[in-house]
């Protein structure tokens, strides 16, 4: 194997862990944010919740990305794998989530709308689903 994709399989394995393990926490935090009455924990939790988004979740899901389109750059042929086209299908579900919570609590910083622990939980799962197919897919790439 060579040096570059040996360095992009890192960047992408960690942009994944920080991307997806963020993103299942800040999906709990925003389910708390929700059930939470109390206005110091809410605006404390809201914090949390700003700070998981803007410093773990995105960044990691930016390395992510890059280092993916990295190694497809290293290796072309990869594009020709049906195992890639259903796990790239399955990022763009889990981008879709992840804007979807994103613009939930945005929507709920500003005023405009409230949480529902039920819609947080429920995409916390989508996220721990779709983490464990993507890994399967990436580990077994079956199809091939």
């Amino acid at each position: 194997m060579n040096t570059s994709l040996n360095w992009a399989l890192v960047a992408h394995i960690v942009g994944i862990v920080f991307w997806l393990g963020g993103l299942l926490v800040a999906a709990r935090v925003l389910a708390g944010l929700g059930a939470e009455g109390s206005p110091e924990a809410r605006k404390t939790l809201a914090a949390l919740e700003r700070k998981l988004l803007r410093g773990i979740v995105h960044p990691g899901a930016a390395i992510t990305v890059l280092a993916g389109i990295a190694i497809v750059i290293i290796r072309p042929e990869y594009l020709r794998e049906t195992w890639l086209h259903v796990k790239l299908t399955l990022v763009v579900i889990l981008i879709a989530v992840d804007l979807l919570l994103t613009a939930r609590f945005r929507a709920y910083e500003g005023g405009r709308a409230e949480i529902r622990p039920a819609e947080a939980k429920l995409a916390h799962g989508a996220v721990a689903l779709l983490l464990l197919a993507i890994v399967i897919l990436a580990v077994l790439k079956p199809f091939s």
